[in-house]
């Protein structure tokens, strides 16, 4: 048996279009979100630090502390920034996303064997668990309201280079 299918040109026309539209973000966050945010962050960082400093614990292993934090912070920013490049269509190379990816694991990973074999009561360990959480998806946020701020701001121009 022989089908044929035929498309009508309004029919196979309207399938272009589709194709060819590109989604717009020009939805700004509130202001709200954009409070919450930096709220979120200042509070699980600042908690975080407040308790490394009313530590009993050696300085050194405060500074590991501490570093795990920056480092978290530094690596979700990072992921944040590619996942958001490659929805916009900007470049991002797969080692670089990957390494974005596997540092942000990576510092969780290394605060829980820290907190693991950390001589702490256990509600410490939790302490120090959340406000990282907190402050690393905080983290997340906050970048995301800069860079679609940055993005409503600039009229929406994908070819402009992002600073964000």
């Amino acid at each position: 048996m022989d089908y044929q299918t035929t498309v009508s040109n309004k029919e196979a026309t309207t399938k272009k279009e589709k194709k060819k539209e590109k989604k717009v973000f020009n939805q700004k966050p509130t202001g709200a979100f954009i409070g919450a945010s930096w709220a979120a962050l200042g509070v699980g960082t600042i908690s975080y630090c407040i308790g490394l400093w009313n530590a009993t614990m050696q300085l050194n292993e405060k500074g590991y502390y501490f570093t795990i934090l920056l480092f978290g912070l530094f690596s979700v920013i990072s992921v944040q920034k590619a996942v958001r490049d490659k929805l916009e269509g900007i470049a991002v190379t797969e080692m670089y996303y990957g390494i974005s990816w596997a540092t942000t694991l990576i510092s969780i990973l290394l605060l829980i064997i820290g907190l693991w074999n950390a001589d702490l009561e256990l509600n410490e360990k939790g302490f120090y668990g959340i406000s990282f959480m907190l402050s690393i998806y905080a983290a997340i946020a906050v970048q995301k309201n800069v860079r679609d701020i940055a993005y409503i701001n600039r009229g929406g121009n994908e070819n402009e280079k992002d600073l964000f």
